[in-house]
């Protein structure tokens, strides 16, 4: 199934959804990086590290849930007005296999944008030996917050 088309509510919102990105220190904690970046349709990838895995070696679900939030938080982020900040206000992540691979790809798109609350929906994937696993789903819902200084894009 193709994601949805749309269209953004601020033509620079590539290089403004990479400029927060890099603002965002979790994701350099994980070492994750902003792969491709879409109207609607976020990609963040990260490399398996050992100080982020659980007891058995796997990438901690927390660091999954993490990467996978950023990555449908950004994709929302990409069709709000150029005044908007996103947050997230409520997500629900489906762990399906463990997080084992040299590398983990997350994907956020956007299912239902709006004026104040958009609804996305995430997929991480692990990569390993050429090979890709669904490892990971997540329903989100976010927020587009406008008038707060202290929440800016």
């Amino acid at each position: 199934m193709n994601p949805p088309a749309f269209e953004p509510r601020h033509p620079g919102f590539d290089t403004r959804t990479r400029e927060s990105f890099a603002r965002q220190a979790a994701m350099r904690t994980l070492g994750a990086t902003l792969a491709s970046v879409a109207p609607g349709r976020v990609t963040i990838e990260l490399p398996w590290s050992e100080p982020l895995t659980q007891q058995h070696g796997f990438l901690h679900a927390g660091m999954v849930a993490t990467a996978l939030d950023s990555a449908c938080g950004y994709a929302g982020f990409t069709l709000m007005a150029e005044e908007a900040a996103v947050l997230t206000i409520e997500f629900k992540i489906n762990l399906l296999a463990p997080a084992r691979g040299e590398r983990f790809r997350m994907v956020g798109t956007v299912i239902k944008p709006g004026r104040t609350v958009t609804v996305c929906e995430g997929h991480a994937y692990a990569l390993e030996g050429g090979r890709e696993k669904l490892i990971a789903t997540m329903g989100c819902t976010l927020m587009a917050v406008v008038g707060r200084d202290n929440i800016q894009g």
